[in-house]
């Protein structure tokens, strides 16, 4: 993958692929470019797409300070490397805490962005959602291998996701761990979970301003209908505030949608249109 140097010192990871309108792909917390392998298939259908690994995961360097490990420190990054790309605007397609930062990147830097794409998130976080997150955050799992943890994944999973063949639960762990010979481990930095905590000490944020800084700028929601981190109240007051959000429910699936379903693959087609 090739990098770029951020103006505080790190070297991040990216991968730029396509030609056409730029969508610059932000994935999840713990996440990285591979977050949008299962979709890629159409965004490069006529689109340039970017992908960035944050700071501390995936092939990019770890911070030494933690501290750095930010939705708004990510959302700088995203742009200097829009700017080491010669980017002034690019879309963004942000999974979870992707779009976090698309809604940050809305209300700070307006200027630089098409449009946003939020896969199941929004500006209210449900506590259910949260508290299964720091769950697993920055714990290495207990498994010898990927193909043990596959196993155990589909099970767990399978009343959220019914129907998801163990192949892809397959693919999706190998996403964010690797295998060692002490057994799987994560492939992003468990100090993670230390700014995630230190972040939540300064109280909570009413994120509702930052997405409504998003309108009138083409603007989806992709919702799981089976998630426990988005509601369907909060879908709705995001349709409230914004009569022309394309809204995507998908059944079957909880946090996140893999963005291969029929009903994601619509709206993003809708979105994509819309850009243009």
């Amino acid at each position: 993958m090739p990098r770029f140097t951020t103006s505080d010192g790190l070297s991040l990871a990216y991968e730029d692929a396509g030609q056409g309108l730029p969508v610059l792909c932000l994935s999840g917390l713990t996440r990285n470019a591979r977050d949008f392998d299962f979709v890629a298939p159409q965004i490069l259908a006529g689109h340039r797409m970017i992908r960035l690994d944050y700071r501390g995961r995936g092939q990019s360097d770890w911070a030494e300070d933690h501290l750095t490990y930010t939705v708004m420190r990510e959302a700088q990054d995203a742009l200097e490397l829009m700017d080491h790309l010669g980017l002034d605007k690019a879309a963004i397609l942000g999974t979870s805490r992707g779009g976090l930062i698309g809604m940050g990147l809305a209300a700070t830097a307006k200027d630089r962005i098409l449009g946003v794409v939020m896969n199941d998130i929004g500006p209210v976080l449900e506590a259910e959602g949260l508290d299964v997150i720091m769950g697993y955050l920055g714990i290495h799992p207990d498994f010898p291998d990927f193909d043990t943890m596959a196993q155990a994944r589909k099970v767990a999973m399978e009343g959220q996701f019914p129907g998801v063949p163990l192949e892809r639960w397959r693919k999706e762990v190998t996403h964010t761990h690797k295998e060692t010979p002490e057994g799987v481990r994560l492939n992003y930095d468990p100090k993670l979970r230390d700014a995630v905590v230190e972040a939540g000490a300064a109280g909570d944020v009413d994120l509702w301003p930052f997405f409504d800084a998003i309108a009138p700028l083409p603007c989806a929601v992709i919702h799981g209908l089976n998630s426990d981190l988005l509601s369907t109240a909060t879908v709705d007051e995001m349709k409230r505030r914004n009569p022309e959000l394309i809204v995507a429910r998908v059944p079957d699936r909880a946090h996140i949608p893999f963005l291969d379903e029929a009903e994601a693959q619509a709206a993003l087609a809708t979105w994509l249109e819309q850009l243009s």
